[in-house]
């Protein structure tokens, strides 16, 4: 587990990339899924995002799906 600091400092890097076109979205899918344990609230919000990418796995995606995984990766940094 990294500090919470780090973890929101990385998932806004990897939501600004992922938004900008500058990340893949399996290689966002593999990042959320590979983040550890965290305590809550920002814990509950990493589990909330990888149960959604678990579950969101095919591609393409609509542009629907691609505003959801950024809604989940907002949440994750959000204060």
């Amino acid at each position: 587990m990294k500090s919470i600091n780090d973890l929101i400092a990385s998932a806004k890097t990897v939501c600004d990339r992922y938004r900008a076109g500058r990340m893949e979205r399996e290689t966002v899918r593999e990042w959320v899924l590979g983040l550890g344990a965290y305590p809550a609230p920002h814990g509950d919000r990493v589990r909330e995002a990888a149960e959604w990418f678990r579950l969101h796995n095919r591609e393409p995606v609509s542009e629907e799906i691609v505003l959801v995984d950024i809604d989940r990766l907002q949440a994750i940094s959000a204060q």
